[in-house]
C-alpha cells in the first residue's frame, strides 16, 4: 500500500512539474507566481485583540507657543488612490455627481482649498515619505515603492489582455536589490512625528505606513509613541466571503489579482503579532483614530490617520453598496459605495472632535497619496486632467488639499500658489511653534501666509518628480515631462492648457532647453536610489486598463 502511495504521489508531482514547466515556458509566469503566492505566502492571522491606547500621565508637559497658548493638534488624513473627480467639490463626484461627499467637502468648505496641489509622486510611497520629511524623497534615495521582488517579476512578465505594450523585468538588477522588509525611509530622515515629539506632542499613527517593514523602519521607530498598522501596507477590506461584503475583483489587473492571491487580513499594533481587525477596515481605522483621540485629549497631539480607500481590492459593505442601487456598473458601484464609506468616516472623525471640545484647535489636513489608478478601471476618476497614478500627468499627481483650523485658518479660502505634498511639514512647524531643521536642505514652504492673499500665485518656484528615466519640472505655469520611454517631451502651459492637451514642446525649444537644464541641476543635487526600478509597465495616458490600447494611444512606461 505504501508503495503504490508513493507511486501515486510521485506521478502527481511528475505532472505538476510538467504542467507548471509548460505554463512558464508559454509565457505564464505571472500565473505560477500567483499560484505560489496563494498557496505558500498567504498567512492567516490571529483573531482580534483589543487595542489599548496609552493615556499620558497627567504630570506630561503641555507645550505652549510664545504668547502662552496651547498650540494646535493636528490630524493628517491621507486617502489611497483618491482621485481627483472622487471628490465631489472638485469635478462633480462619481456616477454623474451622484455620490456626494459632504465631509470631505466640509474641510475645504470650512478652511483653506489649496486648488493647486500636488502629491509628492506619482505613487504611495514616495508620497508619503515627502509628507513625513518635507523634502524631496530622491534627496535620500527612497524613489520608488517598495515592493517584493516576487510581485515586480509578476508585473514585470504579465501582459493584460487590452494592453499594446510589454512590461518589461530588469532581471541585471537584481544584484543591487536589497531585501524587501529594509526598503525603508531612513533613520537619519527628520519625521513630522520626531519633530513634534520633541515639542512635548503626543504623536499617534494609525493605519498605512509603507515607509520600511522592518521592525527599525516601522513606524514608531520614526517618532511615534504608538502605531496600529498594516504589514506590506496593504490588506483586504474584510475576509473575501464575509457576510457584510461586496467584491468586485478585476481579472485583467495583475496588481488586484496579486493581492486577492496574497488575501492579507491582518494588522499590528505596535511590535505585536499580527491580528485581524474587528470590522471593515475603513471603519475600523475611524473606531481606532476615535479612542486614540479619547486617550490623549488632554494634551496636544499630532495623528497620522491613513486610509487604504479607495485602493484596490474594491470591497464594499453591503450597506454602502445598497444604498447606490442607481449604479448600474458593478464596479462602479463598489468603488463608489467605499468613497461613500471613507467620506462617512471623516464625518465620524470630525464629530468627535466636536464632541470632544477638540473642534476649534485641531488642524485637520486632509490629502491623496497621488491620483487615481488606471488599473481600477473606471473612466473620470481624475476627471478633467489627463494621466492616471503612476504618470506625472495633472491626473496622476494633482490631489486635494485641505485644511481646516478655525482658531487659525480663515473659512472658505482658496490659494492660488502651486503646493506639493512637502509644504505640509513646513506648515506644521509653523502652525505649531516648531522649528525647522538646519542641518539639511528642507524643500517645503510654510502655507500659512499665503492664506493672508489666497489670490496671488505668491513667489515662483520650480516643482521636480522624479522616477528613474521619467524626469518633470513645473516652473511658474510651464511644466515639462522628459520620458526615455518614449523618448519624447511634453511641454504644456497650464495656466492656458489646465488639462494638458497640446504639446508645446515643438514650438518652444529654447524653453524645453532651459527647463531641461534646471532639472538636470536638480537631479545632480540629488542622490542615488537606495535600490533599483526592478519593472516598468506601459500606462496609457487617456485610457484605463480595461480598454483596448491603440497605436495611436499616448502612453508612457513608469518604473518601479
Amino acid at each position: 500500500m505504501l508503495k503504490k502511495f508513493a507511486i501515486a504521489l510521485g506521478v502527481l508531482i511528475a505532472a505538476f512539474v510538467l504542467v507548471v514547466g509548460a505554463l512558464y515556458a508559454k509565457g505564464g509566469r505571472a500565473e505560477v507566481l500567483l499560484w505560489f503566492v496563494k498557496v505558500f505566502v498567504r498567512v492567516e492571522h490571529e483573531p482580534n485583540r483589543e487595542v489599548t491606547w496609552t493615556v499620558p500621565s497627567g504630570n506630561a508637559a503641555i507645550p505652549q507657543n510664545s504668547s502662552g497658548v496651547k498650540p494646535p493638534n493636528v490630524i493628517l488624513i491621507v486617502a489611497d488612490d483618491l482621485g481627483y473627480n472622487d471628490i465631489s467639490l472638485n469635478g462633480g463626484g462619481l456616477a454623474k455627481g451622484s455620490v456626494p461627499t459632504p465631509h470631505i467637502n466640509s474641510l475645504a468648505l470650512q478652511g483653506a482649498n489649496f486648488e493647486t496641489s500636488y502629491s509628492g509622486n506619482a505613487t504611495c510611497a514616495p508620497s508619503r515619505a515627502a509628507m513625513m520629511t518635507g523634502r524631496y524623497p530622491t534627496r535620500f534615495g527612497f524613489e520608488f515603492t517598495p515592493t517584493p521582488k516576487q510581485f515586480m517579476k509578476v508585473i514585470g512578465h504579465y501582459k493584460g489582455p487590452n494592453q499594446l505594450h510589454d512590461a518589461i523585468y530588469h532581471a541585471d538588477r537584481e544584484k543591487d536589490l536589497i531585501p524587501y522588509e529594509t526598503m525603508g525611509l531612513p533613520r537619519s530622515e527628520i519625521t513630522m512625528a520626531k519633530l513634534l515629539k520633541g515639542q512635548g506632542y503626543r504623536t499617534l499613527h494609525v493605519g498605512k505606513w509603507h515607509l520600511g517593514d522592518a521592525p527599525e523602519f516601522r513606524a514608531y521607530e520614526h517618532g511615534f509613541d504608538e502605531s496600529l498598522s498594516f504589514p506590506h501596507a496593504s490588506s483586504l477590506y474584510l475576509p473575501e466571503k464575509d457576510a457584510n461584503v461586496v467584491n468586485a475583483q478585476q481579472s485583467f489587473d495583475i496588481i488586484d489579482r496579486f493581492q486577492w492571491a496574497a488575501g492579507s487580513f491582518g494588522m499590528r499594533f505596535n511590535n505585536s503579532e499580527l491580528f485581524k481587525p474587528k470590522r471593515y477596515v475603513t471603519d475600523y481605522l475611524t473606531d481606532e483614530a476615535e479612542k486614540a483621540i479619547e486617550a490623549n485629549r488632554n494634551q496636544p497631539f499630532f495623528l497620522y490617520l491613513a486610509y487604504t480607500a479607495p485602493h484596490t481590492p474594491l470591497q464594499a459593505t453591503k450597506e454602502d453598496y445598497e444604498a447606490l442601487s442607481h449604479i448600474e456598473d458593478h464596479t462602479l458601484r463598489v468603488y463608489a459605495a467605499m468613497v461613500r464609506n471613507l467620506d462617512r468616516n471623516i464625518g465620524r472623525l470630525m464629530k468627535t472632535l466636536k464632541d470632544k471640545g477638540l473642534d476649534d484647535n485641531t488642524l485637520v489636513i486632509f490629502t491623496s497619496d497621488n491620483g487615481g489608478a488606471h488599473y481600477v478601471g473606471l473612466d473620470g476618476l481624475n476627471k478633467p486632467y489627463r494621466g492616471w497614478k503612476a504618470t506625472f500627468f495633472e491626473g496622476g499627481i494633482r490631489v486635494p488639499m485641505f485644511m481646516r483650523w478655525p482658531a487659525g485658518i480663515p473659512k472658505g479660502v482658496k490659494p492660488q500658489l502651486p503646493v506639493n505634498h512637502m509644504d505640509i511639514f513646513s506648515t506644521v512647524a509653523a502652525a505649531t511653534g516648531t522649528k525647522l531643521p538646519t542641518d539639511r536642505p528642507m524643500d517645503g514652504i510654510n502655507l500659512l501666509p499665503q492664506l493672508a492673499k489666497p489670490t496671488e500665485k505668491g513667489p515662483e518656484r520650480s516643482l521636480f518628480w522624479r522616477t528613474d528615466s521619467y524626469r518633470v519640472i513645473r516652473k511658474g505655469d510651464w511644466k515639462l515631462q522628459v520620458t526615455q520611454n518614449p523618448r519624447k517631451d511634453w511641454l504644456y502651459n497650464l495656466a492656458a492648457d489646465p488639462t494638458e492637451q497640446t504639446n508645446l514642446a515643438a514650438k518652444e525649444p529654447e524653453r524645453v532647453a532651459l527647463l531641461k537644464k534646471e532639472l538636470e541641476a536638480f537631479n545632480a543635487t540629488q542622490v542615488k536610489p537606495s535600490w533599483p526600478s526592478m519593472a516598468e509597465a506601459a500606462i496609457a495616458i487617456d485610457k484605463h486598463l480595461r480598454q483596448p490600447t491603440l497605436p495611436s494611444d499616448e502612453y508612457v512606461y513608469y518604473g518601479n
